[in-house]
């Protein structure tokens, strides 16, 4: 798990930590029994004060994602991943094919990410 933290969003570092474990878990990219790294090793590779990663992880045992076992460290002990987003998801693999051929016809990856925001928005902001 590598993790990308942006100083200029507004949003606190732990919680970038945190947010990005939980997205992780419901994509299926962690499931449980995965060692997340070490608060030493986000440090090294973010440059953020290892305490930060600690708060994540304490916030994320306090919602029962993960279990920090002395001298072993932190593991997953509980899953977000849905049937619909989950790793072998039709869905999944469906957006995935889409993003190969954006990719391919040149499309970049603000092009991209504007492109779902937008449709994003107009899908979820009306209800069903």
């Amino acid at each position: 798990m590598a993790f990308r933290i942006d100083r200029r969003c507004g949003v606190p570092t732990y919680l970038q930590i945190v947010r990005q474990v939980e997205q992780a878990l419901r994509m299926g990219v962690l499931a449980v029994g995965d060692r997340l790294p070490t608060a030493a090793q986000v440090a090294a590779a973010t440059k953020v004060n290892p305490n930060t990663t600690l708060k994540a992880y304490r916030e994320l045992e306090r919602a029962g994602l993960v279990e920090v076992r002395q001298g072993a460290g932190t593991f997953i002990t509980h899953s977000l991943a849905e049937p619909l987003t989950g790793a072998d998801s039709p869905l999944r693999a469906g957006l995935a094919d889409w993003m190969r051929r954006a990719h391919e016809e040149g499309m970049s990856g603000e092009d991209v990410r504007s492109l779902i925001t937008a449709v994003f928005e107009e899908t979820f902001a009306r209800p069903l």
